[in-house]
């Protein structure tokens, strides 16, 4: 394996001198700190601080709530720099961070899980429990990875996959648990709200702990930027070298995690801004980065508290998390090897059918199977039964809602991703991976907190306009040359990143509407009303119903624009109207399930592999797919846990996931 840091060549000048990053970013941070410092206690009374804090209340909220906020951003800061930078040297990946390898998500949905089933052990070891579920979530992550050799690329998707899935799991969990969990969900944005030096006190020992730790372990990470035959060859234990080292990197970001939260990102800039500064050697990293940490959180930190007042309702890592996007759309030209062609093909068609009227009457056939199961079998208190007329007949309208939305969304979904895959000629591509799913949640957002009253149309409006411009910026990331398959695909991770960030934001501000926000992020549709599943299926078959006409555009359109133009193509009228079909469908679909159920992934693969290879016949054979997955997920998320429901969309993700990592490695890298 071969190292994937970013190098810069001997007697090479930094792009930005380290004199002026590290006295820059101090000397504002202190300067705010100082301001905020003033406006709460007059400069003659700070000495006096500690005396007066135990009878009087405003001298007693800063030394108790002030003073520790500086002291735990700056810690938090500098650990997330450190877990950062030993990360990515491990792994050798510029964009290996908590955030981006699912450490923090899995940190956080165990908290979750501990206050619903074990608050007990909760209250004795928070810490244990966080480091238990980012241990979990690390070790899936390189488990999905291990067969590519820990690839950049794959790791990084892998990380964002299992963060997704851990998101939608906690808002499942928040949803079913709102009286416990809320308070949770505003504090896991990255709350740094403090009442006491506890929490201070225990992130300091532990970084000092971990950053004595890095350092004896330079010379392992020295040769851990070697291929692994060199490190063997000089003594290196490489495996559990690495592994022991990510052992001290999860511990030290699930212990921020535990103590503040999520704080998004500041693993994967500090160290960036390290190098940038000039810092390239492992040594220097190891003291710049955590520094660069420190200053940025708390630069971050004091800036909110300046400009919304100590009693902000926005937390902290909700702001860090909303640059954590566009950094990573930064870096990604830095990525080495992300551009390989090895994943632009698609697994091997079973060869192009022959009878494909056929194939489409045995989709037709197993959604009206699939349809009547999930309307006749499911479970009560005696088991397993078969509804008989009576039943069915008390049981339908609390059924068939929820399975007509669910099979509309899936049709869409699916049409939309062989838009997507045609459009821009890339199998990876989907409405849930490239972020336009994401976009619409943002649009969803935009249309719960900036309209009085938020109705279905409105909802679906607003979606529909985010969608598009994810979208549209997606097709502007594929047209710029050297993006390749992967490119692509991180380019839409770190769209949805940032739509993801948008919508954290607004749920840690504990508003009610965020309730509706939760049950979209968990893909729930148990609630849909007989007047929303007729929409969603009137909504499907009007967008749904042009598709077919539009074959010969989406056959010619991925052979690229000077073949499809020399065909008699409108270029770009066709692309927009694509584009703006794509978005409605995503918005309409996604309305109902959430953003994560990959069938605009997984449907137009699975219509391609069973022979359908034209435009016009896959897209109409993804499309009776998507029906059919959704119409199984349906009734397999009321069934699968009874009295208890898993939201559709969640059910779905877990589904289309394994397919997601499979289609990744299926072929190990060159």
């Amino acid at each position: 394996m071969a190292e994937s840091l970013p190098a810069t060549s001997a007697g090479t000048r930094p792009p930005v001198p380290a004199w002026l990053i590290w006295p820059l970013l101090g000397l504002m941070a202190t300067a705010l700190s100082l301001h905020l410092l003033w406006q709460a206690s007059p400069p003659a009374d700070w000495l006096s601080l500690p005396a007066r804090a135990a009878h009087e209340l405003k001298a007693a909220l800063v030394f108790y709530g002030l003073l520790p906020r500086f002291a735990v951003a700056i810690l938090a800061g500098a650990a997330l720099g450190l877990a950062g930078v030993l990360m990515q040297r491990v792994l050798r990946n510029p964009i290996a961070e908590p955030s981006t390898l699912g450490v923090a998500a899995g940190a956080k949905l165990a908290l979750s899980v501990g206050i619903v089933l074990a608050p007990g052990l909760l209250a004795e070891g928070r810490e244990l429990v966080a480091v238990a579920g980012a241990l979990l979530t690390m070790a899936l992550v390189l488990a999905l990875s291990w067969r590519r050799g820990l690839d950049p690329v794959t790791v990084v998707i892998s990380g964002s996959l299992v963060s997704m899935i851990a998101g939608a799991l906690g808002a499942a969990l928040t949803l079913a648990n709102g009286e416990y969990l809320m308070s949770l969900m505003v504090w896991g944005g990255g709350e740094l709200s403090q009442q006491s030096w506890q929490p201070a006190l225990g992130l300091a020992w532990r970084l000092a702990l971990a950053g004595f730790a890095a350092f004896l372990l330079l010379r392992p990470l020295a040769l851990l930027g070697l291929d692994d035959s060199r490190a063997k060859g000089l003594g290196l234990a490489v495996t559990a070298t690495r592994l022991g080292i990510l052992l001290l990197a999860v511990w030290l970001a699930a212990s921020v995690t535990a103590a503040v939260g999520i704080i998004g990102f500041i693993g994967l800039a500090a160290p960036a801004f390290a190098r940038l500064a000039g810092a390239h050697s492992q040594r220097r990293l190891l003291w710049a980065a955590p520094l660069l940490g420190a200053l940025l959180l708390w630069l971050t930190d004091s800036l909110l508290l300046t400009l919304a007042g100590t009693d902000a309702s926005l937390p902290t890592g909700a702001i860090t998390a909303l640059f954590g996007g566009p950094l990573l759309l930064w870096m990604l030209p830095r990525l080495h090897g992300a551009n390989r062609p090895h994943l632009a093909g698609l697994p091997p068609a079973l060869g192009r059918t022959a009878h494909p009227l056929r194939l489409i009457v045995l989709l037709v056939l197993a959604l009206i199977t699939f349809a009547l199961i999930g309307l006749m079998v499911g479970q009560d208190t005696a088991g397993w039964n078969i509804a008989g007329f009576d039943a069915l007949h008390a049981l339908l309208p609390w059924r068939w809602p929820r399975l007509v939305s669910a099979v509309a969304a899936g049709a869409m979904l699916a049409a939309a991703g062989t838009i997507c895959q045609r459009l821009t000629g890339n199998p990876l591509a989907s409405p849930e991976v490239l972020g336009i799913g994401a976009g619409a949640g943002v649009g969803i957002t935009a249309s719960l907190f900036l309209l009085p009253v938020a109705t279905p149309l409105s909802m679906l409006g607003f979606a529909a306009a985010g969608a598009a411009i994810a979208l549209l910026f997606m097709l502007a990331v594929a047209a710029r040359s050297g993006f390749g398959p992967e490119r692509l695909l991180l380019a839409g991770i770190a769209t949805g990143a940032f739509c993801g960030a948008i919508i954290s934001a607004v749920m840690a501000s504990g508003d009610f509407r965020t309730f509706v926000l939760l049950a979209w992020l968990s893909g729930d549709n148990s609630a849909v009303t007989p007047m929303q599943a007729g929409l969603s299926a009137a909504v499907a078959l009007l967008l749904l119903a042009p598709l077919p006409l539009l074959g010969r555009w989406l056959e010619l359109l991925p052979l690229g624009a000077p073949a499809a133009r020399a065909s008699g193509l409108p270029v770009t009228r066709s692309r927009l109207v694509l584009v703006l079909l794509a978005a409605l469908l995503t918005a309409a679909g996604c309305l109902t399930v959430g953003p994560l159920s990959l069938v605009g992934l997984v449907a137009p693969h699975l219509a391609r592999l069973i022979g359908f290879t034209r435009a016009r016949s896959q897209l109409v054979a993804a499309v009776l797919m998507g029906a059919v997955l959704m119409a199984l997920t349906d009734w397999l998320s009321r069934t699968l846990i009874f009295p208890y429901q898993i939201p559709s969309g969640l059910t779905a993700s877990l589904i289309g996931g394994p397919y997601l990592i499979w289609f990744l490695t299926r072929r190990r890298a060159a």
